[in-house]
């Protein structure tokens, strides 16, 4: 047992974070984790928090009570940053300056994690580049990114930087027989279906409608012999991002908001004081954001899952001899892949990718999808 256990594949990273965990020396006081989604970068960044709070030998030792705070985010002097919308501001930025330039209360070093950095906003990073210029003796950021240039420039020329790589399919599936007593067959499948995507295959092996959503996502190519089948799968699609949307956000945001009405004041009949009305505007403002950001991430895994059969499809018209990501569906692959032109799947894979870039360009997700299936169909 240690901090570093749920870094699957990641040898070279945990070896380089133990030595400047158990270095003499003070480590770097900003450090830049980096990696492709499901990678395991906030949870480098963790353990990496944990190793430096440990005041065991070997650091990082994953029993005393340090590390085990850390690692539930509970610990007093590990600052964990979650941006909730889309964006991280500079009004959120100053606050999170101000938390980092406090000492630590019991413990070596004040630690700021910001997982998703890379959602600051140009005024936010401004706002934390100062402060990572010039931290506090005893503060050490960690900022997580999928890819440095996520950063600005001044940023990550200022921190140490730390690669992850996509982890190894048979470790991913390794992890989940014997950490998660999941049988081999089912992590097999399942951590191909992910693509390395370390939490995306513990949720498919854990959740059955997880897998649903899924198999119906690529079974739409099948579907798509006209026009009218190409929007009605256009419809289905968006409102099963919208259904796993409001099953992930509605019951949070009924609770935030109870919270907030009752320490503002709320009276039995349910009136508010005077004054309250701008705290209220604003939770729903986040709560708005962080439902569009659920919605955007939920859209995005269904076109990586549809890119995903595409890829497969590509890879047997080529003869590249790479494994299939969707080896279940073998027989339905090979059908496609001789059934039709590479020029045309790649036209496909293209269209799929120019669906994601309108997406972050905040078109309308019906309207983007609808383009998309009518591209994909085969009739």
């Amino acid at each position: 047992m240690s901090v570093w256990n749920d870094l699957v594949g990641q040898e070279p990273v945990v070896a380089e974070l133990s030595a400047a965990a158990a270095g003499p020396a003070a480590p770097a006081h900003a450090w830049l984790f980096t990696g492709p989604p499901g990678s395991g970068r906030v949870a480098a960044a963790r353990a990496f928090a944990a190793a430096l709070q440990c005041r065991e030998t070997p650091r990082g030792c994953g029993y005393c009570a340090s590390c085990h705070q850390v690692l539930q985010g509970t610990h007093a002097d590990v600052e964990v940053v979650r941006p909730q919308g889309l964006s991280f501001g500079i009004k959120d930025a100053r606050a999170l300056v101000l938390r980092a330039s406090s000492s630590p209360s019991g413990s070596a070093w004040q630690i700021v994690l910001f997982e998703e950095a890379d959602r600051a906003t140009e005024g936010a990073a401004n706002a934390l580049l100062k402060a990572i210029e010039e931290p506090p003796q005893r503060t050490v950021w960690l900022l997580c990114t999928p890819s440095p240039e996520d950063l600005l420039v001044t940023i990550r020329s200022r921190c140490r930087l730390v690669t992850l790589r996509t982890p190894p399919i048979a470790a991913v599936a390794d992890m989940l027989v014997q950490r998660d007593g999941v049988d081999r067959d089912t992590a097999e499948v399942v951590a191909r279906a992910a693509q390395g995507h370390i939490s995306r295959a513990r949720r498919l092996a854990s959740d059955p409608r997880m897998r649903k959503v899924r198999d119906d996502v690529v079974a739409v190519p099948r579907r798509l012999t006209g026009v009218g089948p190409a929007v009605a799968a256009a419809e289905t699609l968006v409102k099963a991002a919208e259904a796993e949307r409001n099953a992930q956000t509605a019951e949070l945001a009924e609770s935030e908001t109870s919270a907030l009405r009752k320490a503002l004041g709320e009276s039995e009949k349910g009136r508010m004081p005077r004054g309250t009305a701008g705290a209220l505007k604003d939770l729903e403002a986040r709560q708005k954001s962080r439902a569009t950001r659920v919605l955007r991430d939920a859209l995005d895994r269904t076109l990586l899952d549809l890119a995903s059969y595409y890829r497969d499809v590509l890879t047997l018209q080529l003869g590249a001899g790479s494994d299939l990501v969707n080896i279940d569906l073998g027989p339905e692959l090979r059908t496609a892949a001789q059934n039709g032109r590479p020029e045309d799947t790649l036209k496909r894979l293209d269209a799929i990718m120019m669906c994601r870039e309108r997406l972050d360009a905040n078109v309308n997700p019906l309207l983007a999808f609808e383009a998309l299936t009518l591209t994909l169909r085969t009739g």
